[in-house]
């Protein structure tokens, strides 16, 4: 076997590669650098899955990072157990080859109770006074105290919300290199999502995005030459581009006004009420499962939404079949987004009314993926202030709600999901084993062959 790290560099792209990128550019340079044809949905969960599996949603089963539970009436999203992946994965491949092999994973999803041998994941607690307080789950547990006492504490409000930034891609490289000295596994997968951040909030708005890209070629760099010295074989992938987008496209309240939505109303505040529901929209970045809960009126749900500027394609049962994404998880219909456009979860017609989530960094009680996390209200007339009031109270213990969050779509610049139609903006594979690779393109159920390949498990 050949000991192995793929870097998951996340919202990298070909066009991305160059002077702000020095390190990766020139080490790109002594291999190849190839496309990867994009898998439907590119988001995060369904495209990993593919890669870890090699298999596409129709047979692993995860259609996108969050769908509708339909025996719960719920919308769950960002679940983490790696049971939910129903394909066998590469370590699991490798094992059956190799008893001999292990393996880390280091922050890709579906990362708790998986047959993987070291793993750590974000996993925060939520004590029952409100708060939110950044932990991680780690396989074996006893990781989880040894590495933040080390490394420190794992850097939650880092790793997804305003306050993002290198931090967190930078504890998830150091959080490599200790699991690496402590039980040298044969193959690391590594996720470094800092561009993800920056990629949605501007776009390729190359002024706002040029330190961000020095910070992770700095990263990049330092772990390459740690795992190189190591003699480790490094593979470069990442999931998706992001295309820039100029239009946010609110489905549910489209639904609503066509009386399909029904909502509940709590402390005058409303919350989609699902199973009450003819249709609704599970929207995820520029796509979304519309699930009609009345197979009766899929003729008139997909005529409106075939109708809304912002879709490009509604798919049906034999579009779903075409895209691989005929498996029961997906909704009965389909939207996919204009390269131009995105979908948001918004469900309400009156912002005085919208859920106190809302406002709030929430991904798991939100029903839809939501980029605004990333900003912090520009009507906020001092926000610094009312954030610090608010840990305050955190800190002093008292129940808090960190509603710092606005509700204005048009404020983000980049998403993905769609099938980007140029190779220079979408997904890439780098390798300097190019005797590895014969094709000029590959196919993203081709990386989990690859990987073993690399591994000389093939």
């Amino acid at each position: 076997m050949q000991k192995t790290v793929v870097l998951n560099i996340v919202g990298l792209s070909p066009s991305l590669l160059g002077k702000n990128t020095p390190f990766l550019s020139s080490w790109a340079a002594k291999g190849r650098v190839i496309p990867i044809a994009p898998v439907l949905p590119a988001v995060t969960c369904s495209v990993q899955a593919t890669y870890l599996t090699g298999k596409l949603p129709d047979e692993h089963g995860i259609v996108a990072n969050g769908w509708y539970f339909r025996d719960e009436c719920e919308v769950k999203f960002w679940r983490q157990s790696n049971k939910l992946v129903q394909a066998a994965k590469v370590w699991e491949i490798a094992k059956s080859i190799d008893p001999n092999f292990t393996c880390a994973n280091l922050f890709w999803w579906y990362n708790m109770y998986s047959s993987v041998d070291y793993a750590i994941t974000p996993r925060p607690m939520y004590p029952a006074d409100g708060r939110k307080l950044p932990d991680i789950y780690t396989q074996p547990g006893d990781v989880r105290s040894q590495i933040q006492s080390d490394l420190g504490q794992f850097p939650l409000f880092n790793f997804w919300g305003p306050n993002t930034s290198i931090v967190s891609s930078q504890w998830i490289a150091n959080s490599a290199k200790w699991i690496e000295e402590r039980y040298s596994p044969t193959l690391s997968l590594v996720y470094l999502p800092h561009l993800d951040y920056c990629l949605q909030k501007f776009g390729h708005d190359e002024k706002e995005i040029q330190a961000d890209l020095q910070e992770i070629d700095a990263v990049c760099g330092e772990l390459i030459q740690y795992y190189q010295a190591r003699n480790a074989q490094v593979i470069i992938l990442s999931e998706y581009g992001i295309t820039p987008v100029s239009k946010a496209v609110d489905l549910n309240r489209v639904l609503r006004a066509n009386n399909l939505i029904a909502v509940r109303e709590e402390l005058g505040r409303e919350l989609l009420d699902f199973g009450a529901s003819i249709a609704f929209a599970v929207a995820d970045h520029q796509i979304a499962h519309i699930y009609v809960n009345d197979p009766a009126y899929i003729p008139k749900v997909r005529s409106i939404l075939e109708g809304i500027a912002g879709v490009a394609q509604v798919l049906d049962e034999e579009g779903k079949k075409a895209y691989h994404l005929n498996h029961p998880r997906s909704g009965e219909l389909v939207a996919i987004a204009q390269p131009d456009a995105w979908f948001t979860y918004y469900y309400w017609l009156d912002d005085a009314k919208a859920p106190d989530f809302a406002r709030t960094v929430d991904i798991h009680r939100k029903p839809g993926y939501d980029p605004v996390e990333l900003f912090l209200d520009p009507q906020l007339k001092i926000p610094q202030v009312k954030v610090a009031w608010k840990l305050l109270k955190k800190q002093l213990g008292f129940r808090y709600l960190m509603d710092v969050i606005p509700l204005d779509a048009s404020l983000v610049r980049g998403s993905h999901g769609h099938i980007t139609n140029s190779p220079a903006d979408g997904p890439l594979f780098i390798t300097q084993q190019t005797h590895l690779v014969e094709q000029n393109s590959i196919a993203a159920t081709d990386v989990c062959s690859l990987i073993l390949r690399h591994l000389k498990l093939m």
